[in-house]
């Protein structure tokens, strides 16, 4: 007994997690009668399918920004923020604001309703990430107030129910918009009589129904002697859900082996076991609305690798498109509302162009590139998305170890600049919001158009995340992994890389990596550099000597020696040895000293205190100066001998706590980046 009374006590504590009126409201069910003030209420109940795919999108609002000069408008559906957890897009909010505008332009009927959207680009550009987000985004609408939508069944009193061989009720086998029972020839009028236009928005009701139900409502009309009235008092409205998984209103179409695959997976096919119930194969309710077309209505279907159909599903997907109408076997023609979306690669897009055959298709396609990202701090966040501290647990992935692997990526897909005396990783840089001397936003924007086949080619983020996963899964990688791991990893799968098919790339991907590896070199380099030279104390009191030695020079004045007492000419070496840190060359010494003290005097007129953490140039040139005078008294170089005494143990130690709190490391990264950078210092190479 008390087991029984702990289950039921268990049972009602899942049960009470439920939330009973959101279940009724999406189950709702009423009358013809109810469903019409519903939309005289709410007349976006009735949208068609890019109607409700547009507002769908914008249902999760946008943000403007402006890149190279150009406004761009980020749609927040695609981002990672709203798929927690699931699939985002990153990078690739030019070709997303394409794709909106084709789905606006199909909303609004001006013409692109009656084409296929084909997202074309190399493998792993996100087509199909896109197409799978749109699905499911379709999904959830349906299932909140806003994305609302209905369809209908017959419910039939036993004296009828020989038109459905015994049913009581037989569902709209295609989930059809109620409003298409009003006859089309007075529909329109009945739209505006009935007052169903409200701000703006009028539903537009286009076709007739499916074989099946226009056979039922044909033959309620003949009993009931032409009474509309009554024979849709046999309509029960209800609630659609759109599910992939239960086949409602998503569809899915992906080819397979010729032999085993015919039409009729798009447009349904005749239930034999139903022929001996209705006495004909040419009944309408002996037919199985199943196929791909028929199961999307009222949403959207993806054709996966869409270029590759055969011949024999082309006239289907013609007809679908332009005409918005499907050709069942023995049917007439039916009408359908969806969305059709597909996706190929280059490849097969290239076959299409020269297939003369496939010119109707090609009429009535809508190509949209997708792209591989080409800005670095996008591409990270595909990478930083997979490998996150929570994903990867027990591992540590050291600072800049997927930068470098990103970085890379962009390299391959980059194509030299023709114009300018720049280098490829300058031009990254570029594209990635960085400034360069000598350069605009008008020269990024030539440099875009230049390169029309950018991001058409190139190493896939797949490759990358396959790569960094070998590294993790390694001996070495069990513990943390860093740059060189993953970059070596890379180096070593292009030889067998299945989509590389000739040296000469292989030979300009190595060559990269030897870039990028450099670049990573500096960044450390860098990083150890701030490390020594961050006594935040010692680089104002260097700062300090530097603007009284500036002020005196300016001012032809003399420096009291705090020491000696005594006035004193200028320290020229001094500063000299800070300016040319920054590359100042002795013509120009003048003009930057005049330069940091107007600077100092505009600030002193405001009110405000110097500060040398705000003039970038000049924290540079201090830091370096710090960093030289401190490297040699911290003997980093004695790390690559293993013999270290305690002193110097003991500052290395303050610069590798230094790494770990302000860059990000743990202690065995942190170490490894001290003893390469020391090898570094071995080898004398440190500038």
């Amino acid at each position: 007994m008390t087991g029984t009374m702990s289950s039921v006590s268990l049972v009602d504590r899942v049960a009470a997690l439920q939330d009973q009126k959101r279940y009724e409201d999406l189950h709702w069910t009423g009358t013809f009668e109810e469903y019409l003030d519903l939309v005289r209420r709410n007349p976006r109940v009735a949208r068609t399918a890019y109607e409700r795919l547009y507002d769908m999108v914008l249902s999760h609002g946008t943000e403007e920004y402006v890149d190279s000069k150009k406004k761009i408008t980020r749609y927040r559906f695609f981002q990672d923020e709203v798929h927690e957890g699931r699939d985002a897009i990153f990078g690739l909010d030019i070709p997303l604001m394409r794709l909106v505008s084709v789905l606006k332009a199909a909303a609004l009927r001006y013409g692109t309703e009656r084409r296929i959207i084909l997202l074309h680009g190399p493998v792993g550009s996100s087509k199909s990430t896109i197409a799978r987000l749109l699905k499911k985004g379709l999904e959830e609408y349906s299932r909140t107030p806003e994305g609302a939508l209905y369809t209908y069944e017959w419910t039939l009193p036993e004296g009828l129910r020989y038109l459905t061989a015994g049913q009581e009720c037989f569902s709209s086998p295609m989930n059809e918009e109620p409003l298409k029972l009003i006859p089309s020839d007075v529909r329109e009028q009945a739209i505006t009589s009935l007052g169903l236009e409200r701000d703006g928005f009028r539903p537009y009701v286009r076709g007739n129904l499916n074989p099946a139900c226009r056979f039922i409502f044909r033959e309620l009309m003949l009993h009931y002697k032409g009474d509309w009235s009554k024979a849709v008092r046999h309509v029960r409205v209800k609630r659609l859900l759109l599910s992939e998984e239960d086949r409602i209103g998503i569809g899915t179409f992906q080819p397979k082996d010729e032999k085993n695959q015919d039409s009729t997976e798009l447009t349904g096919d005749i239930n034999y076991r139903r022929i001996a119930e209705y006495g004909s194969d040419t009944d309408p309710r002996a037919f199985n609305f199943d196929g791909e077309f028929n199961v999307a209505n009222r949403g959207i279907i993806e054709f996966v690798e869409i270029l590759k159909l055969d011949v024999a599903f082309l006239y289907d997907l013609l007809g679908a498109t332009q005409e918005q109408k499907i050709k069942p076997k023995k049917f007439a023609q039916t009408d359908i509302d969806e969305v059709i979306i597909g996706h190929t690669n280059e490849a097969e897009y290239n076959r299409l162009l020269e297939n003369k055959f496939m010119e109707a298709l090609r009429d009535r396609t809508v190509k949209i590139d997708v792209p591989y990202i080409t800005k670095l701090s996008e591409e990270i966040k595909i990478y930083a998305k997979d490998y996150n501290p929570r994903k990867v647990r027990g591992r540590f992935i050291a600072p800049h170890t997927l930068e470098m692997a990103a970085m890379w990526a962009i390299l391959t897909r980059l194509e030299d600049p023709k114009k300018h005396q720049l280098s490829l990783l300058q031009k990254l840089k570029l594209f990635d919001g960085k400034t360069l001397p000598g350069f605009t936003q008008d020269s990024v924007k030539e440099l875009r158009k230049e390169a029309v086949r950018e991001g058409m080619e190139g190493i896939s983020p797949r490759y990358i995340q396959d790569k960094i996963a070998n590294c993790l899964v390694s001996e070495r990688g069990q513990m943390s992994i860093n740059p060189f791991m993953v970059l070596n990893e890379l180096e070593g799968g292009l030889r067998s890389h299945s989509l590389i098919n000739n040296d000469d790339q292989r030979k300009r991907y190595t060559e990269l990596l030897a870039v990028v590896k450099q670049e990573y070199e500096d960044i450390v380099k860098n990083e150890v550099q701030r490390a020594i030279s961050a006594d935040a104390d010692a680089i104002a009191r260097l700062c300090g000597n530097y603007i009284d030695n500036v002020k005196a020079y300016t001012q032809r004045e003399k420096v009291k020696n705090p020491y000696t007492g005594q006035d004193e000419e200028p320290d020229e070496r001094l500063m000299r040895s800070i300016e040319t840190k920054i590359d100042i060359p002795e013509s120009r010494k003048d003009d930057f000293r005049r330069e940091i003290m107007n600077y100092i005097g505009a600030l002193a007129i405001e009110g405000k205190q110097f500060d040398y953490r705000t003039n970038e140039r000049l924290y540079k040139a201090l830091e370096l100066k710090l960093f030289e005078d401190q490297k040699d008294s911290i003997k980093l170089t004695s790390l690559v001998s293993q013999v270290v005494d305690r002193e110097a143990q003991e500052k290395i130690d303050v610069v590798k706590q230094r790494l770990i709190r302000n860059y990000g490391y743990d202690e065995i990264s942190a170490s490894d980046v001290l003893t390469y950078v020391a090898s570094i210092f071995a080898r004398g190479e440190m500038k």
